[in-house]
């Protein structure tokens, strides 16, 4: 027979299960905490005991209780003292952030890139520079807990590796490893694909907040999908599951960066609205975007016909991933933000004459609501999956 869990990893268990809430939720009360949990008041005293003392948490009075009685003590998480770095290699730009425990971003770096010319050593320098630059500002009792990067390629699940990333020009890249190496503060670095970070940040702050079973979209040049199933992330086998942008929706169509044709990113991406609106290929990223919904807006034949071919196809793909999941939610992000909301209405059409009734009737289409940071959002997430996992554990480890 085996063996029960033992008091220790049971404690163990609950200071990462306390600290979670207090990290998603925010300043929690000790009664609230209780009830979540289905603990007892002098139990969870302890735990916020040993979080404080690891500081990790404070406590203080409620400001404003509104009851009679003795007022339940606050807990808060240590924002300013306890952080992550988070990172976003994009196609068009690199951003690093400081986010601290509760998901506050406390500072933050950002620069634009020429899409061609990505070097892995390169990436991995000026993300480093930038963590040293925000690193210069931190007070000396903070401690820096984890680190993670999105990127837009394929990665697998625990090397850190890109195995794919036609947009950015890496192949077979062992990023997390080199930017681990940069970085120099003894941490490794996770690493994951744009679109699942996605998918977790907005599950987990925002519009998808409690919502168990979406589908998050991200567009750039190319478009990446996380998926969550029953409140968990669809990884696959080596982690290189939720590329959605890879899915044929026009079989002999559009030429793809993977080798295939009629990919939904072929079809739907910067480059087929580019040519379909006829804009000059000198605006690229989300201004060609923005600026083809505008003129569709202001009566431009051209563009509300680019708009309607690549809504119709980004329905078809979306179409497809609702008959298959079964989602609550589908978010768009990125780019999509913008290309959802000038397509709306063919988004919708396709959507309504493609999948099954009985899959459709609940869904939600949204737009993000995390905007940019979604991506550095989620990479935090990741960066501090450990120190929730095991709060005490990775400290001792720090200290």
């Amino acid at each position: 027979m085996r063996a029960g869990p033992s008091q220790e990893e049971i404690r163990r268990h609950n200071l990462g299960t306390l600290l979670r809430h207090v990290h998603l939720s925010g300043p929690t009360s000790r009664a609230e905490l209780a009830g979540r949990m289905g603990l007892n008041r002098s139990t969870i005293m302890a735990l916020t005991a040993d979080l404080t003392t690891a500081g990790l948490v404070r406590e203080e009075l409620p400001r404003e209780t509104g009851r009679a009685g003795r007022p339940s003590l606050v807990v808060r998480p240590e924002s300013a003292r306890v952080y992550v770095l988070a990172f976003d290699v994009g196609v068009d730009r690199l951003v690093a952030a400081r986010v601290g425990l509760g998901g506050v971003i406390l500072d933050r770096r950002e620069t634009v890139r020429p899409r061609e010319g990505f070097e892995m050593p390169e990436v991995a320098a000026a993300l480093a520079g930038f963590a040293r630059q925000m690193h210069r500002k931190t007070r000396p009792d903070t401690v820096c807990v984890g680190a993670a990067a999105a990127v837009c390629g394929s990665v697998g699940r625990t090397d850190g590796v890109v195995r794919f990333g036609p947009n950015i020009g890496f192949k077979d890249a062992p990023f997390g490893e080199e930017l681990s190496k940069r970085l120099a503060l003894g941490l490794p670095v996770t690493v994951g694909n744009d679109g699942n970070v996605g998918a977790i940040a907005e599950q987990s702050r925002g519009v998808g907040l409690g919502c168990r079973d979406l589908i998050y979209l991200h567009g750039d040049v190319g478009i990446g999908g996380g998926i969550m199933v029953n409140g968990q992330l669809l990884g696959g086998l080596a982690g290189y599951g939720g590329e959605v942008g890879h899915m044929v929706v026009n079989p002999g169509g559009r030429p793809c960066a993977c080798g295939s044709r009629g990919c939904l990113e072929a079809e739907v991406g910067e480059g087929a609205l580019m040519e379909l609106a006829g804009h000059s290929t000198e605006v690229t990223g989300r201004e060609v975007v923005r600026a083809v919904v505008d003129a569709a807006g202001r009566g431009d034949v051209r563009a509300q016909n680019a708009l309607h071919r690549v809504g119709d196809w980004l329905g078809l793909g979306v179409a497809n991933l609702v008959n298959v999941f079964n989602p609550e939610m589908v978010i768009f992000g990125g780019v999509l933000r913008e290309l959802y909301l000038g397509a709306a209405a063919q988004v919708r059409s396709r959507i309504n004459t493609s999948t099954l009734v009985a899959s459709r009737e609940d869904l939600r289409l949204r737009i993000s609501a995390l905007g940019d940071d979604a991506t550095v959002v989620g990479a935090a997430e990741l960066a501090f999956a450990q120190v929730l996992a095991d709060p005490l554990e990775v400290l001792s480890r720090l200290a």
